[in-house]
């Protein structure tokens, strides 16, 4: 049997042609498509977002909530999902998400917006490397007449740049509406790049894409300058209800977040926070984000101290969060159905998700916090517990 993939060159999204991949797959491998098969939308809804479409992976979806966030953009109650299969992970979210609604609801702050992409120029010395550098800079605007001419809603808004040896890196940093703009900044900076070949007659080659915005992946470059959207979520906790809920003090839990951050410090980790990933990798998938993008997207630094009232303050800020409302998976139909739950389907609501995504992020920080700061009377650790109690499958 030809063990090339069935594919139709004019239509490969035809109910005929998919049903030729689940064939060639029972037939090669002798398994049996039993449940992969199992969609109830169009296929030709797949054109863009998958290749070589056969079927589905059926993720669960559960709902933790209601949080409350007191954003700029996000403001009121809002049911979360989460596509997990991970057992305890959305009842400690949604545990956290009780105590923010207790304790008046968690501040969200859109600080920096900035998608990359980071073309490398590279010279016949330092000093042509140099001179390119102040050519950029004196270039500018007509540099981002180029860039933009390709997109209605990308804006160059800066070109970082840095001379190293005989070449200069550079991040062309756009915002992207909507959108989370990896695919336009790349198109924009390549017509930006092959104008800027023409005009600089020294320039020996360049490379679109030198690794300098580290996509899906942390750096402490982004951790600086951002990538996508930087986001901070904020909480003063009472005493009384932290003690009440969680069965916690806040020295308890300060005092556990600067063995944390000393520990992340000693281990090289570029974040001190205790499980971003968890509940941002569950809201992209529900969601139709890149899921790829949680490499950069879980770089965080969690702050707290104990307040003079003898409260708790809790910070997380995330530097790289890649998310979109528009564009890309989002408007697949159940990730469409998940976003619609929230609001945040379409134009003009990406900040809106930033905010609740870092308001989930928070909670499920103070929840799982709480539970690895405290052992029970019984011996039991609480964190321990819990995965025993609901996270296991016997």
């Amino acid at each position: 049997m030809d063990s090339k993939i069935p594919r139709d060159s004019e239509n490969d999204y035809s109910d005929e042609i998919v049903k030729q991949r689940q064939q060639f797959l029972e037939t090669i491998t002798g398994s049996r498509l039993n449940y992969t098969k199992g969609y109830n939308f169009d296929p030709s809804d797949m054109d863009g977002n998958c290749e070589h479409f056969f079927g589905v992976a059926q993720v669960p979806i559960g709902v933790a909530g209601p949080l409350l966030v007191n954003g700029e953009h996000a403001q009121g109650e809002f049911y979360v999902p989460l596509a997990t299969i991970e057992g305890t992970l959305i009842a400690s979210y949604n545990r956290g998400m009780r105590l923010i609604r207790e304790s008046g609801g968690v501040m969200t702050t859109v600080c920096g917006d900035a998608m990359q992409r980071a073309p490398a120029f590279v010279f016949k010395n330092s000093r042509e490397a140099r001179d390119f550098s102040n050519w950029l800079r004196e270039n500018f605007e007509a540099i981002k007449q180029q860039a933009e001419s390709t997109t209605s809603v990308g804006k160059l808004v800066e070109i970082e740049q840095y001379v190293f040896h005989n070449f200069v890196n550079t991040r062309f940093n756009f915002t992207t509406g909507d959108a989370a703009g990896q695919n336009m900044t790349g198109r924009a900076t390549y017509v930006a790049c092959e104008w800027i070949r023409q005009q600089y007659p020294q320039l020996r080659h360049y490379m679109l894409s030198s690794n300098f915005e580290t996509e899906k992946k942390p750096s402490s470059l982004n951790s600086l300058g951002g990538r996508g959207r930087r986001v901070t979520a904020e909480i003063t906790i009472p005493k009384a209800v932290l003690s009440s809920l969680m069965r916690a003090t806040p020295e308890q839990m300060a005092y556990g977040n600067q063995l944390s951050l000393m520990s992340s410090y000693i281990a090289g980790s570029t974040s001190n926070a205790a499980h971003p990933a968890n509940g941002l990798a569950a809201l992209y998938i529900a969601t139709g984000q890149d899921a790829g993008c949680i490499g950069e997207a879980v770089q965080s630094t969690v702050y707290s101290y104990v307040t003079r009232d003898g409260d708790l303050y809790f910070s997380i800020t995330l530097p790289a969060l890649v998310m979109a409302t528009y564009g890309g998976g989002t408007g697949l139909p159940t990730q469409r159905e998940c976003l619609e739950l929230m609001d945040c389907y379409g134009q003009g609501k990406a900040y809106k998700l930033i905010e609740i995504a870092a308001a989930t992020v928070l909670a499920g920080e103070l929840s799982l916090g709480a539970a690895t700061r405290r052992n029970k009377e019984s011996g039991k650790n609480e964190w321990v517990d819990a995965h025993e109690k609901l996270g296991r499958n016997r």
